[in-house]
């Protein structure tokens, strides 16, 4: 535009907004709304009228005739000032700035300079069609939002706030709905902007489903019990020891003169390798342990079916052994029948002196001593039962019993046994192995053991058999929990295949479906910690009186790390001058984050 065609006082638009030009030199000085003043070149003005202008105020025209002019302008092409006219039957600097809006509203007219002209009617009635819908969907999103609000949910709703579920459970990196509340869009946010609108229970435990665990149910047929030889150990004793609430009793203990035998759950016998039981078992891993509930590796019917004690007669895969001070020999593998009697590490122990369990012990106390010797250590830190109970977090310390040591001995040798017949006939099995650590302890208390948990390496699969540092042990594998654990349910159909002649899995066979056992028994420990460290909050924001003693066990450099025995928690509290390692402190909850798995405490 040549600044000859303007003047002071004309109407001009500056990119989007209205001007009144004030002088015209070399570059123009233009008035903005607000009295702000501002020097331009005439090519980034537009004339929209000649003007005078004194004020922007005065740019208010009455209401456009839009219609009239659209049904006049059919086939016509005109400039700005006749759609004014067509418009509000006037040109003036207000029609004029008024007639721009309309045709920047572009819903009737289209174009620009001389050629404005009409859109089609069809196009209009599109265009109009989609505002509609637009404005409701806005208006819909804007209830929405004040109803989440409110925390006053419909059904349609927790469609939407699925999104906000994604990013919970670290599915999502992206959350219009939080985004709208100024929220952080992180999984602990969302956490806590679900429970807040009642999407989720205070209580509810995602860590499960973040870790990513298989959580549907295994929905396959579980065929017949195969009729097939047995032998009978039904004339031996016995006992099946678990925690008080045991559902899935998968492991017994007898003893026949100097042999010690071990039976456990014939699940091999039912679950042959590649067959569907077998492909879901190997997906999952194992049994996910919640407080809350069980999800199994395989369909709740095997449970049933071979849970030793269950039945009067149950079907096992037997292992027997002696011990000799030295070496866990004389490995028998045998499918068997067994009577089992089931019982708790509570009642147990108060019947150690019985002739059966003294029996047990003196081989089991020797074989502890000889581990002992070759370096494993004894790690006893704080252990809890973690359990919901009609919705009530259930804690319950586990006390170390006689009984306890006992049973894990037991399973540690037949586990030994278990390695020992496989490498001796060359059969192909997942052995358990563990790297040495750095340096090699004995610790005493609460303090030496927590450093010393954290100098272990991980326990790792391996196909050739080498020692298990932590355990004290040149070779061994899991055997003792088919039912549970995948890779004791792999050892079980090989052992069961090589003793029945049905001839075991090669190597390459065995590799393929164990590669992932590693990472998947990690994404299960994984969500087992943090859903019983969920639930630990739970309990505490539910208790906020709660108080009790805390164990310091190391000293950083403005924190203190204690263990609270109660809880088996482990937590930290601000260092002070006075704190030695060892020392019991009083603490009370001060703060709880359960979305977080964060709980601060003060000293009392």
């Amino acid at each position: 535009m040549s600044s000859a065609s303007l003047r002071p006082g004309s109407l001009v638009l500056y990119k989007i907004h209205p001007a009144i030009v004030s002088s015209v030199a070399e570059k123009i000085e233009i008035q903005l709304a607000g009295g702000k003043s501002k020097r331009v070149r005439d090519k980034d003005v537009m004339l929209l009228h000649p003007g005078p202008v004194s004020s922007l105020g005065a740019l208010n025209a009455a209401k456009p005739a839009i219609e009239e002019a659209w049904e006049l302008l059919e086939g016509e092409k005109v400039a700005l000032s006749d759609l004014a006219e067509f418009l509000y039957g006037e040109y003036t600097p207000a029609t004029a700035w008024g007639a721009w809006e309309v045709l920047q509203d572009g819903l009737y007219f289209e174009g620009g300079g001389d050629s404005i002209r009409r859109r089609s009617e069809a196009s209009v009635r599109e265009e109009r069609e989609a505002r509609e819908s637009k404005q409701r969907a806005e208006q819909e999103w804007s209830d929405f939002l004040e109803r989440v609000d409110r925390a006053s949910l419909e059904d349609d709703d927790r469609k939407r706030l699925a999104e906000v579920e994604r990013v919970a459970l670290g599915d999502s990196e992206h959350s219009r709905i939080l985004t709208s509340f100024d929220l952080p869009v992180t999984p602990d946010s969302a956490h806590r902007f679900l429970i807040r609108c009642g999407f989720w229970a205070a209580h509810e435990n995602p860590w499960p489903r973040r870790a990513g665990a298989r959580l549907e149910a295994v929905d396959t047929g579980v065929p017949d019990l195969a009729d097939e030889p047995r032998r009978d150990l039904t004339h031996l004793e016995a006992w099946a020891i678990d925690d008080q609430g045991n559902q899935d009793p998968d492991d017994a203990i007898s003893i026949d003169g100097d042999r010690l035998w071990v039976h456990i759950a014939d699940v091999a016998a039912l679950v042959r390798p590649g067959g569907h039981m077998d492909q879901a078992a190997r997906e999952r891993s194992a049994n996910l342990y919640l407080p809350e509930r069980i999800h199994t590796m395989l369909p709740e019917p095997v449970t049933h079916r071979l849970g030793l004690g269950l039945a009067e007669k149950s079907p096992a895969l037997s292992f027997g052994f002696v011990f000799d001070g030295e070496t866990v020999g004389e490995v028998e593998v045998v499918p068997s029948w067994v009577r089992v009697q089931r019982t708790s590490y509570d009642e147990i122990d108060t019947r150690m002196q019985e002739p059966g369990f003294t029996a047990i012990s003196r081989i089991t106390d020797a074989y502890r001593a000889r581990r002992m010797d070759r370096g494993a250590a004894r790690i006893d830190l704080p252990e809890v039962s973690v359990r919901v109970v009609d919705g009530e977090v259930v804690i319950r310390p586990l006390p170390k019993l006689s009984s306890r040591d006992m049973v894990t001995d037991a399973m540690l040798m037949a586990g030994e046994a278990a390695a020992r017949f496989a490498q001796a006939n060359g059969i192909a099995i997942p052995y358990a192995m563990q790297r040495t650590p750095e340096e090699i302890r004995q610790p005493q208390g609460m303090p030496e053991m927590y450093a010393y948990r954290r100098l272990f390496k991980p326990s790792r699969a391996s196909l050739e058999p080498e020692p298990h540092f932590g355990l004290g042990l040149d070779v061994y594998a899991r055997a003792t929990s088919p039912l549970r654990r995948y890779a004791d349910l792999v050892v079980h159909q090989q052992l069961r295949a090589f003793v029945t002649g049905r001839g075991p899995l090669s190597v390459d066979e065995i590799l393929e479906r164990t590669s992932g056992l590693d990472a998947a028994g990690a994404t299960i420990r994984r969500a087992e910690r943090q859903s019983n460290q969920h639930w630990k909050m739970v309990h505490l924001s539910r208790n906020p009186g709660w108080r009790g003693e805390a164990v310091v066990v190391a000293l950083e450099e403005r924190k203190a790390v204690v263990i609270i025995p109660e809880l088996a928690l482990e937590t930290r509290v601000r260092l002070s001058p006075d704190f030695s390692l060892g020392q019991t402190l009083m603490l009370g909850v001060r703060e709880v984050d359960v979305p977080a798995q964060n709980a601060y405490f003060r000293i009392l």
